[in-house]
């Protein structure tokens, strides 16, 4: 299994290079909780969490960075991050980045699902960016925890169903998979 994760646009301060986990600050990583972590969960999510950053390309949780404010140039950094997410071998990539980032890496539709969070609100599915966030991170904790590794979308599906109303999409074969999340 492989996350994809976005960066957070609020950062800690940093005065020297600091684990990545230490200094995303946002929603997202704020859900994801990632110092309440059991060790196993922390291992897990190691190998199992990318986060594309704008200014260090593909950056994993114990990672020394520093406090950034970059906006990502995507072509840029087209290389850098395929260069790194190509050699990676996974069943499953789970895609929870966020607009901005998913044009950097194109990863493989038969094996990708991308997280899509609504929300309902007077009866009408929306997308709350904050929701999506949040959810988003908690997912990825979720994942972290869960007793088993899902290893294709069906499995991920199942395991998200238990926390999540959701509905799962097949790739056509030129999108990925869609996990429909509604955020509770």
């Amino acid at each position: 299994m492989l996350i994809l994760l976005p960066p957070s646009e609020k950062k800690r301060p940093t005065e020297k290079p600091t684990p990545a986990m230490s200094v995303y600050a946002g929603v997202l990583y704020q859900a994801l909780d990632w110092p309440s972590l059991s060790p196993a969960a922390k291992k897990r999510g190691e190998t199992a969490i990318a986060i594309i950053s704008a200014k260090y390309g593909v950056v994993r949780p114990s990672q020394r960075i520093e406090s950034y404010k970059e906006k990502i140039d995507n072509q840029a950094m087209r290389g850098p991050v395929g260069e790194v997410l190509d050699s990676i071998t996974t069943e499953l990539i789970i895609d929870c980045r966020s607009s901005t980032y998913k044009t950097v890496w194109h990863s493989p539709v038969d094996i990708t699902v991308e997280i899509r969070v609504s929300t309902v609100v007077d009866g009408v599915r929306t997308v709350v960016t904050h929701m999506s966030k949040k959810t988003r991170g908690e997912i990825t904790r979720w994942l972290l925890q869960s007793r088993s590794t899902p290893q294709t979308p069906e499995d991920l599906y199942a395991i998200v169903s238990e926390k999540y109303p959701c509905a799962l999409t097949p790739s056509d074969g030129v999108e990925p998979w869609i996990l429909e999340v509604i955020a509770v």
